[in-house]
């Protein structure tokens, strides 16, 4: 899930993203100062616009909002207080993690590209990625899926040229890293970084 709030931009709204859905299969309920965004035919919920949200709650930033249990909970509470039911449950495992690459292979499909396995502690992702420098046994940054690069683009799973993959490798330059060098390839880490913890804390 993914929070979005920019008073400047697009006024006192805050835009809940649950899942992505193309906009002719979208459709609207509207109670109070909420509006739920669901799946036309399935009748899944994929989104809350809550507006005048300044009213309710002091929010932060100018982009993506960092979530956090207390937040998660006060927007729960303006979902009810506009009669809304539906609780939003919230993975707020870090996105940004240490992965250790254990294996790289070359992508059948495309000379420019590697399948990675990639090891971010809890489980193993595979990777496409397009980085010249990439290597089995590197130490690396992983934007798992779900996270919200400083660009504004979601991580989401994809298929690259045939093949499955979950996440990306990232840059230093993708990740607004100061002083990021500007030339193509992956940031590689100090081999003492511990796989499967967060990169940003």
């Amino acid at each position: 899930m993914n929070v979005f709030y920019n008073a400047e931009g697009i006024g006192d709204t805050l835009l809940i993203q649950m899942k992505d859905l193309p906009r002719e299969e979208r459709a609207f309920e509207k109670k109070g100062d909420v509006v739920r965004i669901f799946q036309a035919n399935s009748n899944e919920t994929v989104g809350f616009n809550i507006f005048n949200a300044s009213t309710y709650y002091s929010f932060e930033g100018n982009g993506n909002v960092k979530l956090t249990e207390s937040l998660v909970e006060k927007m729960n509470h303006i979902l009810q207080r506009n009669g809304f039911e539906e609780n939003l449950e919230v993975d707020l495992s870090p996105k940004f993690v240490v992965g250790y690459v254990s294996e790289k292979e070359k992508h059948p499909n495309a000379d420019k590209l590697s399948i990675c396995k990639v090891d971010v502690g809890e489980e193993v992702l595979q990777i496409v990625c397009g980085a010249p420098n990439v290597d089995a046994g590197q130490k690396v940054v992983v934007a798992k899926v779900g996270a919200v690069m400083p660009s504004g683009l979601v991580i989401k799973d994809a298929e690259l040229r045939g093949v499955q993959s979950s996440g990306m490798i990232c840059s230093a330059k993708e990740l607004n890293l100061p002083n990021a060098p500007q030339e193509k390839g992956i940031l590689v880490l100090e081999d003492d970084r511990e796989v499967g913890t967060p990169f940003f804390e």
